[in-house]
């Protein structure tokens, strides 16, 4: 399919994602190929390797394209979505556990949807213009596609800042934070990508590899640990009101933007994913508020203010993070049952 190339050259699997009109969204189709890819390739001895990356400038991918599950979910069709997140983290499982080699080159925006096909690989390739983030809460969810496992292992509670405010990562961030590996000029990856499709062997990558940018974000960890260190997002609300410096005013403006019951969702699911040893148990947890999130969250009006209507003046079901409660967390996260999530 066009959206998606995939292809072998040499000794790697090969897939370029190419809507570089729409930043390389993702759709169903796409994921569905790349899956099918992934798992020709596992057993396949001529492909020693897989090579992710996409085309144009601005994006290797801004996430999954959300636009049609709206139309369904106004119309009452909630099985739309949970089929569509069902077979993507499903994928983004895939990916985590392939037995070879897998190696995302991430220019431009990295998020959500784009996070889950590049950030679980064994080698994570930024360059200057690199700029990943997990934004979903500013459109009435939580981080997903196993994105909640990597914030749990940051240090600190960084990952509980980045997830909850949307924090767009550079390069040095992506490192420090361990959705990256390596650092490299970005025109120098198509001369690194041709070796890796000659050798088969990701050794070259560290050979080409430069000292990483500087990360904003370890100047602020220890700031980011004192206020985020707590139970519920809104006693962290709570300190930084209590924090006059210009960190905190940003902070709190960034939270204001997404919904309050999906941050404070949030904030409880990353610490529920710490110590996870697999993404399966962060992929479960995130589909129980995924599961729910077109009946019972704020998904829909999420995606009408940033994506169809455009107006960026969402009507969340909540006005503060105050009033969000213990047991409207509680429920989001419940266990699914009978319908949990299968990935086998």
């Amino acid at each position: 399919m066009t959206d998606v190339l995939i292809r072998t050259t040499g000794r790697a699997g090969r897939i370029t994602l190419s809507r570089p009109q729409s930043l390389n969204a993702l759709t169903w189709e796409m994921c569905n190929a790349i899956e099918a890819a992934l798992d020709a390739w596992r057993d396949d001895d001529a492909v020693e390797l897989v090579v992710i990356d996409a085309a144009g400038d601005r994006a290797f991918c801004s996430g999954g394209d959300i636009a049609e599950m709206y139309h369904k979910g106004c119309a009452g069709d909630f099985d739309f979505g949970r089929r569509f997140w069902t077979e993507e983290y499903r994928l983004n499982a895939k990916v985590a556990e392939f037995p070879k080699p897998y190696v995302a080159f991430m220019q431009g925006y990295t998020m959500g949807g784009g996070v889950g096909v590049s950030c679980h690989g064994s080698h994570r390739v930024v360059g200057a213009t690199t700029q990943v983030a997990m934004p979903e809460c500013a459109i009435g969810i939580i981080p997903d596609v196993g994105g909640s496992l990597i914030l749990s292992r940051t240090k600190g509670c960084i990952g509980h800042y980045i997830g909850t405010t949307g924090y767009r990562m550079g390069p040095g961030d992506a490192i420090l934070a361990g959705f990256a590996d390596t650092f490299m000029p970005e025109e120098k990856w198509p001369a690194l990508i041709e070796r890796l499709e000659t050798s088969g062997d990701p050794a070259c990558i560290a050979d080409a590899a430069r000292p990483a940018p500087e990360a904003p974000l370890a100047a602020i960890g220890d700031w980011i640990h004192r206020h985020y260190d707590r139970p519920s997002m809104a006693e962290v609300m709570r300190s930084l009101d209590t924090d006059r410096s210009d960190i905190s005013a940003k902070t709190r403006k960034a939270l204001s933007t997404g919904s309050p019951l999906a941050v404070a969702c949030t904030h409880e699911a990353i610490a529920r994913v710490r110590g996870a040893t697999s993404i399966r148990r962060a992929l479960e947890l995130e589909y129980r508020f995924t599961y729910r999130a077109m009946e019972e969250s704020d998904f829909l009006e999420g995606i009408r203010a940033a994506i169809i209507d455009k107006d960026r003046r969402p009507n969340w079901r909540h006005g503060t993070l105050e009033d969000v409660t213990e047991a409207e967390v509680a429920h989001m996260l419940m266990p699914l049952g009978a319908d949990r999530l299968v990935l086998d």
